[in-house]
């Protein structure tokens, strides 16, 4: 990346650098077990820490993801979802009890094999900002065995030893070491050239940058090229070159993918009406939204919520 793509990138990121994460539990299970967590809202994204054992996230619509010791999972946009310890395991009882302000969860007659931390994340931002809605749906870091991600294992034992210490304060100390874990981590994800990315690709050229910004702005705008091209402040031609120099698309096609991605996402991390819904991202109905969800994804719109609120 050039040191022009690279400004503009971290230019972008500013409002990813006021987050406020909030530890919600931390979770000693054994034997079969389950954990499920509703949609958080626009805003709020969900994450997961795994410092013993493994387990299995489970998304409708998505393929599941394992998670073993020193993975650290983040859902940018709060989709609905469970965690597991193995996909089909029956659950058995879990006690809570809070502790300093975070929950205890733990499996009832069943030694302990797994142990997570999780909470949610806020982005501070009161608008739509590009970078975050770029985000994928989910963002893995793998620590394990990997020596250049010693900072963020420091960073991750350090959380759980202030959260089991239960001293005062100790949930703001986490807070603040999950802060910074966490822009180290957007950080490192939006800066990798092999993440595969495209909307992020294209954040990066001036350019396309405008009119992504914009889209995002309007997404119901019955958008034209020509619109697209007066944006960017280009020609037509010019205009669908660097888009596919960038991400490999046509800016129309661009918009269609990027309006499904977007009602996709909202859809999994709010329970806003599937027709308000539609309306926002461009769809002309609710139906229509419904029939573009099933072609890509396999499951009507409502199908995509369907986890219920945590125990």
């Amino acid at each position: 990346m050039s040191e022009t793509d690279a400004a503009e990138l971290l230019k972008a990121m500013v409002p990813l650098f006021r987050i406020r994460p909030v530890f919600e539990d931390s979770c000693k299970f054994g034997g079969g077990w389950e954990s499920l967590h509703a949609p958080n809202g626009r805003g709020w994204a969900q994450f997961h820490m795994v410092t013993r054992g493994s387990c299995v996230v489970e998304r409708p619509g998505l393929d599941p993801l394992r998670l073993e010791a020193g993975d650290i999972l983040l859902l940018p946009h709060g989709d609905s979802h469970a965690v597991r310890s193995r996909t089909g395991s029956a659950a058995g009882r879990i006690s809570t009890e809070v502790r300093n302000g975070v929950r205890q969860r733990a499996t009832v007659d069943a030694e302990v094999d797994t142990e997570l931390l999780c909470g949610r994340l806020l982005f501070e931002t009161t608008d739509e900002n590009p970078l975050i809605a770029a985000l994928p749906d989910e963002i893995i870091l793998r620590t394990a065995g990997e020596p250049l991600l010693e900072r963020f294992r420091r960073l991750l034992t350090d959380i759980r030893e202030e959260l089991d210490a239960g001293r005062v304060g100790s949930e703001v100390v986490a807070a603040d070491l999950a802060r910074a874990l966490f822009v180290m981590m957007l950080r490192d994800h939006l800066a990798d050239d092999a993440t595969g990315n495209g909307t992020v690709s294209l954040l990066r050229d001036r350019t396309t940058a405008r009119v992504v910004s914009a889209i995002l702005g309007d997404l119901a705008r019955d958008w034209t090229l020509d619109e697209m091209a007066a944006v960017a402040i280009t020609s037509r031609a010019t205009l669908v070159r660097a888009f596919q120099k960038r991400a490999g698309i046509a800016p129309m096609a661009f918009l269609s993918d990027l309006r499904l991605t977007i009602a996709r996402k909202r859809l999994a991390g709010t329970s806003d009406p599937i027709a308000k819904i539609a309306g926002e991202v461009g769809y002309a109905s609710e139906g229509a939204l419904s029939k573009a969800v099933m072609r890509r994804y396999g499951i009507r719109p409502g199908a995509l919520r369907m986890a219920k609120p945590q125990q």
